[in-house]
């Protein structure tokens, strides 16, 4: 098919056209258009970078630099017994219970005391016909009515010269063995003047023996009752009733947690920094997010010589009443005390290139200090004396602690707490 010449010069100038308005018109606005919305990013790019940082900060003091000493330690009670029987017998009746509180002198248990009640009954019989038989013989013997003044006399002299050699073994002038010599004259010299006469025949009657057998019979008596030693806690209970215990058995635990200590090994070389009264924090796994303080109250003479340390006696606020004998610590101790030093909190510093510096806020900006630090402890480090203007710190200087390791020099902030 054959179009007619003028046909085909009117559909190019139709294509001409429509190609020189896409580019003169339609391009040039898809153009202004993407030049608009680089401008508004930049813009809003700039717009951001110029937004404060937010930031934590703290305040540069001076003060005490303490260098605490790390050790372990454990909770130890110094009132804690294994209570015992003394006598054997049965089980009557077991008046505590596990974890139960006692107070001193309290009965814990009773033993089956007929037996020893029976002996009781028996010294008391047999003392008393002892007694009977030595009443008559003192009753019939024959009395003399006459006194020896010889005998009187020697017993007056004896007697003073006892009683000095008394005074003078009481404040050792005299040795025992002499007071003892002193003493057995003036007791022969009684005897002999017959003012011991009583005593004399109650022993060769047998009285005396009998009555020490009646009161030991009652001292058993007494043992049957086994009573607290001391007000605490029962624990780990180990007889039950009707069971049958010899003397010396274990019976239970009485243990008082209201006199709990710590005792913790420090090693030999560290034994010259400790100090009695030093202030002491004490780190209890069974408590990870307190701080119970102790003080310094014993520190040992003796360093073991298998480990080389020596032991240290912590005591612990009486109110820190959940602290249990056995419990694990970690303890730090007031090693070194540096007093009137300038102090940046540990968190503040940042390492570049090898150096430590920090930032302080001056009117919302951060700046740039490099700093040369002493003494250092957990918290705190100390800054040295730096003249240099763009180096140091001064008290009261406000520094940054948290946002700051990403942070670049005269950087706008905002600090969000008060300090």
């Amino acid at each position: 098919m054959i179009f007619p010449k003028k046909i085909l010069v009117l559909f190019l100038v139709v294509v001409l056209a429509g190609s020189l308005f896409y580019f003169l018109v339609i391009k040039q606005r898809i153009f202004s258009s993407k030049k608009e919305t680089m401008d508004s990013v930049s813009e809003e790019v700039v717009e951001t970078t110029e937004t404060p940082l937010p930031v934590k900060v703290k305040t540069v003091k001076r003060g005490e630099l303490v260098i605490g000493l790390r050790s372990p330690g454990e909770a130890v009670t110094d009132r804690m017994v294994v209570v015992k029987t003394e006598v054997s017998g049965k089980v009557e009746v077991l008046y505590v219970r596990e974890g139960q509180f006692v107070e001193k002198g309290q009965l814990l248990v009773d033993l089956d005391d007929r037996e020893f009640r029976l002996e009781v009954e028996r010294a008391e019989a047999s003392r008393l016909k002892i007694l009977s038989e030595l009443m008559l013989d003192n009753q019939f013997a024959e009395k003399s009515t006459s006194e020896n003044a010889l005998f009187i006399k020697k017993i007056e002299d004896e007697k003073k010269i006892y009683e000095r050699a008394y005074q003078q073994y009481q404040k050792s002038l005299i040795s025992e063995e002499e007071f003892d010599r002193v003493f057995k004259k003036f007791e022969t010299v009684m005897i002999e003047s017959g003012q011991k006469k009583d005593e004399i025949q109650a022993a060769t009657k047998g009285l005396t023996q009998q009555e020490i057998s009646l009161k030991k019979a009652r001292l058993n008596l007494e043992k049957t009752r086994v009573t607290a030693p001391f007000s605490g806690t029962i624990t780990e209970i180990k007889v039950s009733e009707q069971q049958q215990v010899t003397a010396f058995y274990e019976l239970f635990t009485v243990v008082n947690t209201k006199r709990v200590s710590v005792h913790a090994r420090v090693l030999e070389s560290e034994i010259g920094k400790m100090r009695i009264g030093r202030e002491v924090n004490l780190f209890f796994s069974a408590f990870p997010d307190e701080v119970i303080k102790g003080k310094v109250k014993v520190v040992s003479p003796i360093v073991n010589s298998e480990d080389k340390t020596c032991k240290v006696i912590i005591s612990i606020d009486k109110s820190e009443a959940n602290i249990k004998p056995g419990m694990h610590a970690e303890v730090e101790i007031e090693a070194d005390i540096f007093e009137d030093r300038l102090l940046v909190p540990q968190e503040a510093i940042v390492v570049r290139s090898g150096k430590k510096m920090v930032f302080v806020v001056e009117e919302d900006v951060a700046r740039r200090r490099y700093i040369e630090t002493g003494q250092e402890n957990e918290y705190f480090a100390e800054v040295l004396e730096n003249t240099d203007v763009d180096s140091g710190l001064r008290e009261g200087d406000i520094v940054i602690v948290e946002g700051h390791y990403t942070l670049a020099q005269n950087a706008r902030v905002r600090i969000l707490n008060d300090e």
